[in-house]
């Protein structure tokens, strides 16, 4: 969720300004990163705190690659998230030729003071006073002195703040903000009702009440015991909104609303183009598919215009693409199988706006009464505000399928004849209608539904309701409202209904029982501004263009069904194979030449736990992105279970991931969390596994609090719960110990242990290799996109040339200086735990086994051994322990002919095992690889 204040300062403070700006104080000279990736050139990276005056410190990154001086690019981050959040779009940003500084905002991350929702003299005044820094740094480009070439960038939170900026800070050049609102009041009292169950988990987001400005924590007070917003609520975010400072924004401006979002909506992105287009500046509108609701973000799409928004108004780059000026992303047919859902975009030159093309669509009902129930309860269902993280449900109106209840007897509703052609809502429907109530006040809840051929199915449009309230309803009154913006295909033979409810479960509705009387006062009126406009023709136009259709579809369906016979077919025989990699490379965006991942080859079988290895910028990242679908490779084949991987694979459903942290709602429970990520996946609750789950994951009575209660340790782990449900084949974890303490660790490894023991196969990306050690049976290490070694960890761990050979009690030096005199014996020295034996270098490294094996030249597979040797000098059978890794091989004969010698020695043998590590072996690896 996002939400960012207005600042304060007029056009006569800029001296005041720039005197506070001489505060700024660095808390550290800053520490720099070499932070390199799956791209280059390589990108450094400098953590400083920043000072802000009265007490604040702002916790910032600075990005920055290459030489040379360059623009400079600010990336705000969503509420509730921190700097971190939008570290990979900043070294993405830096790579193509930008400085760039992410900041965690007051109140969250390393930073501190109170969340002021954007307070012009809080967040908005960090903003100006990092640019203040900017304009001093000799990486960046300068208008004048003091004022940098600048944009920012960022999603709701983030988003508000950018639009803020650019209204209070002068020297900002372009935006592009997403997902956000233009104000804020709107967004939290549409039409002057309350939208408590956002407002909640605003709140919990943010920590809680005591985290932000006192003023702000009174005022949700206040309006959540009332129900109502009051005129110094509303002043107060109307206060902290771009909609304040509107006039003064004067900027290139690209922005992005999501069609799936109940708390922002698209109107927020409609007033700020209207409002930022009128002051001359350059205004580009982009519905995206996903929202706060849920849905499919478009990230990649979306940080691709951003950069291009940004090289055309920030490098002045005339021939870059911005793209059009309208661009909506809408659902093909519907989902695959596995629930993914895929989009297309159209697009117009010129902006409509929410109420191009109006059509009538008449509706039929009678005047209909009913009642506002006592308690407002039980409400009705539209959105489930909150859920983005557990599937996005919202989006499940594009699917055809529906979430929303209304309650009989608290409700009118009016209904179209069906349409005999398709019909493409783009934009806000209005309907005027009259109401009369018993009470003073009335608060309706409007909403148009698309019904099917028959009645009985109804879908509500991204899940989007119009909360209303109508005062001195007594009388009766004429209302006309204006419905959510959507953009929705109406198929023929479906009907439009339009349906005022007295509840709503995101809303706060009036307490004390009423009766509401509704009547219609006119037609419906829905705008398809992206629809084809239908002339009356003296003739049938079927005679001329019904031949040319036919034709056609002959022609795409021959086309589309060639092209669906070049995904590869299942191959049999890798049925029981997790996952095989043949030949896979992926260049990078605009080269033919560079390569990310370059001819990967390697295969996981079932009960293996892989560690995927390898230094910042080995591809291990866009390899995982490959496995899941994410992105195409340019060449090879990834198969899962001998299906071959393309986006949306429904082999897919038998893989679970755990990438980057999942995001939980903080006031349920831990349970509550899991069962409502299955229950979006539509599929049945028998098929999750919920209890096997968990009790993997170790959670214990900690599933029955709330999750803003976990701890760091507690809520990977619930990650990894969720990645878990439906106990998926194959286990994808990315850095799964981020951020846990030793003995948090430990327990994160038996977790990997136990899931892989049941016969299931995990592949864990880690930095920590002494982990990666004890928990994995296979690694393949990568570097520079290419596969360096593959194979068990023994095998890889014990190719090096230097053993130790554990002792039951001390030996004197004569037995020492034989032993080194050994054949394949290179030399023998006294070490801590025992005698180091290094081997001469032709001599092969062997793999840890049992003595027995040793002694008769032979290898095993059980993952640990113990053998009974005579060894004369112990005066007793001494077993000597020599651990197997999983999957070794046969021991080397150098290993099987020393520990034969050792024995005839009489030396006190009780281990023998290679003496390195895996960060030994790991550094020998790249170290080779160059």
């Amino acid at each position: 969720m996002d939400l960012r204040l207005p600042a304060l300062r007029g056009p006569r403070r800029w001296a005041a300004t720039a005197a506070a700006a001489a505060v700024v104080v660095l808390a550290g000279t800053g520490v720099w990163t070499a932070v390199a990736s799956d791209d280059a050139p390589q990108v450094n990276r400098a953590d400083r705190v920043m000072a802000m005056g009265g007490g604040v410190k702002i916790d910032t990154s600075y990005f920055t690659a290459g030489s040379g001086r360059r623009p400079a690019v600010l990336l705000g981050h969503g509420f509730g998230g921190s700097k971190d959040d939008v570290r990979q779009q900043a070294e993405d940003l830096a790579r193509d030729g930008y400085a760039v500084m992410t900041w965690s905002a007051r109140g969250f991350g390393e930073s501190t003071g109170k969340i002021g929702l954007n307070d012009p003299e809080g967040e908005v005044a960090d903003v100006s006073r990092l640019i203040d820094w900017l304009a001093k740094r000799p990486e960046v480009e300068l208008d004048k002195s003091g004022d940098p070439r600048v944009g920012l960038a960022g999603a709701s939170y983030g988003g508000a703040i950018s639009l803020l900026a650019a209204g209070y800070d002068q020297r900002v050049d372009a935006i592009a903000p997403a997902i956000t609102y233009w104000n804020l009041a709107d967004a939290l009292f549409p039409n002057g009702v309350f939208k408590k169950l956002w407002a909640g988990i605003f709140l919990n987001t943010g920590g809680g009440c005591d985290k932000f400005e006192a003023q702000l924590c009174t005022m949700y007070e206040r309006v959540a015991e009332s129900g109502t917003p009051d005129a110094e609520a509303v002043k107060l975010l109307q206060e902290r909104s771009p909609s304040a400072v509107g006039e003064r924004i004067k900027v290139p401006t690209l922005l992005m609303q999501g069609q799936t979002d109940s708390l922002f909506p698209l109107g927020q992105a409609d007033a700020a183009a209207k409002a930022i287009r009128a002051n001359g500046a350059p205004v580009d509108v982009d519905w995206i598919a996903g929202g706060h609701d849920g849905g499919d973000m478009e990230t990649d799409r979306v940080q691709a215009r951003i950069t291009s928004w940004f090289d055309r108004y920030l490098k002045d780059e005339a021939g870059a693409d911005t793209g059009p000026a309208f661009r909506v992303s809408s659902p093909v047919g519907r989902a695959d199988s596995d629930g993914t859902v895929r989009l297309t975009g159209e697009s117009s030159d010129t902006y409509p706006g929410l109420a191009g093309g109006m059509r009538p669509v008449p509706l039929s009902g009678r005047e209909q009464t009913f009642d506002n129930p006592a308690g407002a309860n039980p409400p009705a269902v539209s959105a489930l505000p909150g859920l983005g993280s557990a599937g996005g449900l919202s989006q499940l109106s594009s699917l055809g399928l529906g979430v929303s209840l209304d309650f009989p007897g608290q409700f009118a509703a009016f209904e179209s004849k069906p349409f005999t052609d398709d019909l493409r809502i783009t934009g806000s429907p209005t309907a005027t209608v009259h109401v009369k109530s018993t009470s003073e006040d009335a608060v309706l809840f409007a909403k148009v539904y698309d019904v099917g051929p028959r009645g009985t199915q109804q879908v509500l449009p991204s899940q989007l309701v119009t909360p209303v309230r109508v005062e001195d309803a007594q009388s009766g009154k004429d209302v006309t409202i204006t419905l959510p913006a959507i953009d929705h295909e109406v198929d023929d033979g479906h009907r439009l209904r339009l349906v005022l409810a007295a509840t709503d479960l995101g809303y706060a509705s009036p307490t004390a029982p009423a009766t509401y009387t509704i009547s219609l006062k006119g037609d419906l009126r829905v705008p398809s501004a992206l629809g084809d406009e239908t002339a009356t023709a003296p003739l049938p136009s079927w005679v001329w263009w019904l031949p040319l259709a036919g034709a056609a579809t002959a022609l795409v369906l021959l086309l589309t069904g060639r092209r669906r016979t070049v995904t590869p077919a299942p191959d049999p025989e890798l049925a029981d194979v997790p996952l095989q990699i043949t030949g896979l490379s992926k260049r990078y965006a605009k080269s033919t030449d560079r390569y990310a991942v370059r001819d990967l080859s390697f295969q996981v079988e079932r009960g293996q736990v892989l560690g995927l290895l390898g230094p910042n910028g080995a591809g291990k990242t866009t390899t995982l992105r490959m496995l899941m679908g994410l992105i195409k490779p340019d060449g090879g084949e990834i198969r899962v279970f001998g299906h071959a991987i393309r986006p949306g694979s429904p082999v897919l459903s038998r893989v679970g991931a755990f990438v980057e942290g999942a995001g939980f709602l903080p006031h349920l429970s831990g349970r509550e969390n899991l069962e409502l990520y299955w229950r979006a996946t539509g599929r049945p609750p028998e098929d999750a596994h919920l209890d096997e789950a968990l009790e993997i994951a170790g959670l214990g009575d900690a599933l029955s609090r709330a999750v803003r209660t976990y701890s760091q340790g507690m809520r990977q782990r619930l990650a990894i719960a969720q990645a878990m449900l439906g106990l998926p084949d194959l286990l994808i974890l990315d850095e799964p110990t981020n951020g846990l303490d030793p003995p948090q660790i430990r327990e994160m490894r038996e977790v990997v242990i136990r899931y892989a023991a049941a016969g299931r196969t995990v592949i864990v990306s880690s930095h920590l290799l002494a982990e990666v050690e004890q928990s994995c049976t296979h690694l393949v290490v990568m570097d520079k996109g290419r596969l360096v070694q593959a194979g068990p960890v023994g095998d890889i761990i014990g190719g090096g040339d230097t053993l130790l050979v554990g002792l039951a009690s001390d030996i004197a030096d004569p037995v020492v200086e034989k032993v080194a005199a050994l054949p394949d014996v290179e030399s023998a020295v006294r070490a801590e735990g025992g005698l180091l034996v290094r081997l001469v270098p032709s001599a092969p490294t062997p793999t840890p086994t049992t003595a027995a094996a040793a002694a008769a030249g032979d290898g095993t597979r059980d993952p640990a051994v113990s053998a009974a040797v005579a060894v004369d000098g112990a005066g007793q059978d001494s077993p000597v322990s020599v651990a197997l890794a999983p999957d070794a091989e046969k021991p080397s004969a150098a290993a099987a002919r020393l520990l034969v010698e050792l024995v005839r020695l009489e030396v006190p043998v009780a281990s023998l095992g290679p003496h390195r590590r895996l960060e030994d072996a790991f550094l020998t690896l790249i170290g080779g690889s160059g």
